[in-house]
């Protein structure tokens, strides 16, 4: 797998598959029992501030203040009050948080508290953005806004950006190209490249056909994982009525 600088990057795969494993591996949370991970020619060997991860759940302290949370990673960091107050401004601007930045987590929203995630991670000017399912739990008005959003983040900062979806709509909507993982083991499987214009359209019948190539595949996949754990209940209940016997004999 090789991304270059800039683009933006989508991933999909059946459950299971090693997506979050991966995202993992990149941003240095855990280390490959093989092969390796390199970031402009140097191998990852740990967390860094070049690459921050924006989870599922925005995993905001619920005792810091909207502009405190964004300004979390610059203090530790030893910036300056000044500096980490006018950039936790600027970004919080951007998400477009500006009226909320006293507020506290359990007064924001789910999209809302996304938005704080995603100007916490970006105040610390990383070059890779690592996603993963960050929209996953919000409602589709929601996700659709935060998805505007993000690509106008995106073209503003030209961020390298890594986002992790079960969503193709989502994948397909967002990505200069879409990465298909196969089951596990997981391997890249596929790279679709998506050469139309944002935003996008739903209806757009040229995406429609990507959708389509997308999930037929990935159906393939989800087979795979069924499959699999049919068999493995299979042979646990062969086990079980082994060792068991019919009536709890005690067949071994």
């Amino acid at each position: 797998l090789e991304i270059a600088e800039g683009e933006f990057i989508c991933m999909v795969g059946p459950s299971g598959c090693g997506k979050s494993t991966l995202i993992n591996l990149i941003a240095g949370l855990e280390m490959p029992t093989s092969g390796r991970v390199m970031v402009d020619g140097v191998a990852v060997t740990g967390p860094g501030t070049d690459r921050v991860v924006v989870f599922q759940e925005a995993a905001l302290f619920p005792w810091l203040t909207v502009r405190q949370n964004v300004e979390f990673g610059l203090k530790m960091a030893g910036t300056l009050a000044e500096e980490r107050a006018e950039r936790a401004a600027e970004y919080l601007k951007m998400v477009h948080l500006s009226r909320f930045v006293d507020a506290y987590p359990h007064q924001l929203s789910g999209g809302m508290k996304q938005r704080v995630a995603i100007a916490r991670s970006l105040a610390i000017n990383p070059k890779i953005l690592l996603m993963d399912e960050p929209f996953a739990a919000l409602d589709a008005q929601t996700r659709h806004l935060l998805h505007q959003e993000l690509l106008e983040i995106w073209e503003k900062t030209r961020k390298t950006i890594f986002f992790v979806t079960h969503n193709v709509r989502e994948a397909t909507a967002l990505g200069d190209k879409v990465l298909e993982m196969s089951a596990r083991p997981g391997r890249i499987k596929k790279g679709y490249a998506i050469h139309l214009p944002r935003p996008r359209r739903e209806s757009d019948p040229h995406l429609i056909v990507i959708q389509q190539r997308i999930l037929l595949s990935l159906q393939e996949e989800i087979a795979k994982v069924v499959k699999e754990e049919d068999l493995d209940y299979w042979i646990q209940k062969e086990a079980g009525r082994l060792i068991d016997g019919p009536a709890g004999g005690g067949a071994i």
